[in-house]
C-alpha cells in the first residue's frame, strides 16, 4: 500500500461519512433532500478527515507520541516513508481542497441569496479546519489537553448532522439534535478505543487524553457511558417523531455497538484493542445506515 494511503487513514473515512449520511437520511424524511448538497458535503468532511489523519500523523511525530513504545500501527512520518516536510506539503494541498470543496458546498446549498448565512458556515468551515490540523500539530496541540474528545462529538456529531440537515433544508428542527448527539457520542467512542489502546505511550509523550486522566478503568466505563448514551438519543428521537415500526430498525445495531463495550471492558493489552477501533467505526456506519433507512421508509 502506498504510504500516502496508509496515511489517509481508510478506515477512519466510513465514521468521517455517518454524520453526513444521518443529514442526508432525515432531510429525505422530511421531504428536503438535496442529492447534490450531501455529495458535497461528504467530499468536504472526507478531505477533512484527511486533513486530521496528515496532521495528526505529523503532530504525533513531532510531539513525541508516535515513539517506540507506542503499540498501535506504525505511522507514515514515524516510519520515514514521508518526511515532515512532505507531510506538511500534504496537509497544505488538502487543506486548500477541503476548502475549495466546502466553498462549492455553500455556494450550491445558499447561493448569493444567503450571504449572511454563507459568511457563518464559511467560519465554521474555518473551524473545521483549524480543529483538523491543530488537534496534534501546531504549538499547543489541544489533542494533548484532553479536549478532543469535545471537537469530535462537536464535528462528528452536531455540526455534520445539524450542518448537513440545515444546508438543505433552511432550518433545523431542534429533534434533530438528538441523532446529531448520538453520532458523536459514538465517534468519541471511536477516539476513546483509540486513547485506551495509546494509554502508556501517551503518558511517556505527555498527551493528556480522557483515559490518561481517568485511568484505565474509569475510561472504559466512560466507553460505556458514550455507547449507552447515543442509543438513548436515538430512542428519545424515535419516540419524540413516531409514525413508524421501521423507525426502530437501528436496535438491530445495538448488539455490534455493545459488543464493543464488552470487549474494551474485557480487553486489556493494547494489541488487542486496536481491532475494536475498526469495530466500532463500522459499527457506527451500521447504526446510521438502519437509523437513516428507517426514517424514510
Amino acid at each position: 500500500m502506498s504510504p500516502w494511503i496508509s496515511a489517509f487513514r481508510p478506515r477512519t473515512l466510513p465514521l468521517a461519512l455517518a454524520s453526513i449520511l444521518t443529514g442526508g437520511f432525515l432531510a429525505k424524511a422530511a421531504g428536503l433532500f438535496n442529492g447534490p448538497v450531501v455529495a458535497l458535503a461528504a467530499l468536504t468532511t472526507v478531505l477533512l478527515q484527511i486533513l486530521s489523519n496528515l496532521a495528526n500523523d505529523y503532530g504525533d511525530s513531532q510531539n513525541g507520541a508516535d515513539s517506540v513504545h507506542r503499540e498501535g500501527p506504525l505511522r507514515a512520518v514515524q516510519s520515514g516513508a514521508i518526511t515532515p516536510a512532505q507531510m506538511k506539503r500534504g496537509m497544505y494541498i488538502c487543506g486548500a481542497l477541503a476548502l475549495a470543496s466546502g466553498l462549492l458546498l455553500l455556494w450550491v446549498a445558499l447561493g448569493a441569496a444567503g450571504l449572511g448565512l454563507f459568511a457563518g458556515f464559511l467560519a465554521l468551515g474555518l473551524a473545521a479546519i483549524w480543529a483538523a490540523v491543530n488537534y496534534t500539530a501546531g504549538s499547543r496541540p489541544y489533542g494533548y489537553a484532553g479536549l478532543g474528545d469535545i471537537s469530535v462529538f462537536l464535528f462528528f456529531g452536531i455540526v455534520g448532522v445539524c450542518g448537513t440537515y440545515f444546508l438543505q433544508a433552511g432550518a433545523l428542527p431542534l429533534a434533530v439534535l438528538l441523532p446529531a448527539a448520538a453520532l458523536g457520542c459514538f465517534a468519541t467512542a471511536v477516539l476513546n478505543v483509540n486513547n485506551i489502546r495509546d494509554i502508556k505511550s501517551d503518558v511517556l509523550a505527555g498527551k493528556i487524553t480522557i483515559p490518561v486522566r481517568l485511568g484505565p478503568r474509569h475510561a472504559r466505563r466512560y466507553h460505556w457511558l458514550l455507547v449507552l448514551l447515543g442509543l438513548g438519543c436515538a430512542t428519545v428521537f424515535v419516540a419524540l417523531t413516531y409514525h413508524s415500526p421501521w423507525q426502530w430498525l437501528y436496535v438491530l445495531a445495538a448488539p455490534l455497538l455493545l459488543f464493543n463495550a464488552i470487549q474494551v471492558w474485557q480487553r486489556q493489552e493494547s494489541l488487542q484493542i486496536d481491532p475494536l477501533l475498526k469495530q466500532m467505526a463500522l459499527s457506527t456506519l451500521v447504526f446510521t445506515v438502519l437509523f437513516g433507512v428507517g426514517q424514510v421508509v
